[in-house]
């Protein structure tokens, strides 16, 4: 009767113990799939926000860089400024959505593009208005912008290390 009772009980027992290892190795793998999920989604949203903040730079560059050639050539007009404007805000807009999502490395990069736009901006404004600071021609304006695409460079490469499309040097 004792063997028969721990006989059954041990049958029962070792389906009880399957069947809850079965669910343990159930759960870890729905975790698996959310993990592998989540750092897809991540990495979907850096490589968007990393493509914007790259072609918004780029065009902010290449707008301050008409800007300059508008000034030498012809004199701004409204349609010149509000074209600037609309290049530094959609800059703005993709530059702050990259600081809650890109990592330190990619922001420092973007972070000194951002700093070398503003600087170049702000003396741009200043020559338009025929107030510019001590130094602040349209030559050495022109070279400030001019230097803006090597940090370009430097921006997307870390991106591109980033994302894991290029080996870090």
């Amino acid at each position: 009767m004792v063997v028969a009772v721990v006989g059954v009980a041990g049958t029962l027992g070792a389906s009880l113990l399957t069947q809850r290892g079965a669910e343990r190795a159930k759960r870890r793998e729905i975790e698996l799939v959310r993990e592998h999920e989540e750092v897809r989604e991540n990495l979907a949203l850096r490589r968007t926000c990393y493509a914007a903040l790259n072609r918004d730079s780029r065009q902010y560059t290449t707008a301050l860089n008409r800007h300059l050639h508008v000034m030498r050539e012809q004199g701004v007009q409204d349609a010149d400024r509000e074209a600037l404007d609309a290049a530094k805000a959609a800059h703005r807009d993709t530059y702050s959505e990259a600081q809650m999502i890109a990592p330190d490395a990619v922001l420092a990069a973007a972070t000194a593009v951002n700093h070398a736009l503003t600087l170049v901006y702000g003396q741009v404004k200043r020559l338009e208005r025929g107030a510019p600071e001590a130094g602040e021609t349209m030559e050495t304006v022109s070279r400030a912008q001019q230097a803006i695409w090597d940090l370009l460079r430097e921006m997307r490469a870390a991106m591109r290390v980033d994302l894991g499309v290029s080996a870090a040097d």
